[in-house]
């Protein structure tokens, strides 16, 4: 597979909740994961972040991505994603009642491939407009 062939189907996989379990394929045993929001502030394996995607479809279960750019950097290895997140807070699992809310929010993935599979991922997000929007914070 190619790698925008490889990051399409990771992408895929970790945004339908699908787990670590799936998203491993494309992925080195030990990816790094790093983003500068404060809901994820102590995620620091792509392993984790996978399976707190697969958490957040709980309380988000109509949880589904937008994709609305991809692009690859073969010269440096890099996919980039953008996407807007869309869902409501009907299940449990949030930090109280579900709440019925909706949100829509941009988020992009920067996807750093070595030996020919992602070795960190870094997301870009503003956790707090989205948290906002659900009624979280």
């Amino acid at each position: 597979m190619t790698m925008i062939q490889d990051a399409s189907a990771f992408f895929e996989a970790c945004e339908t909740g699908k787990g670590w379990d799936a998203c491993k394929a494309w992925c080195q045993d030990d990816a790094t994961f790093t983003c500068q929001a404060d809901a994820l502030v102590g995620t620091k394996s792509l392993a984790d972040y996978c399976e707190w995607m697969k958490g957040l479809l709980t309380p988000v279960p109509d949880g589904r991505y937008v994709l609305t750019a991809f692009a690859v950097d073969e010269a440096r290895g890099t996919a980039v994603a953008t996407a807007e997140f869309h869902g409501t807070q009907t299940g449990p699992g949030g930090p109280g009642a579900p709440t019925g809310k909706e949100v829509v929010s941009d988020y992009a993935y920067v996807m750093r491939f070595e030996d020919n599979r992602i070795a960190h991922m870094t997301k870009i997000w503003n956790d707090m407009q989205a948290l906002r929007a659900l009624g979280w914070a």
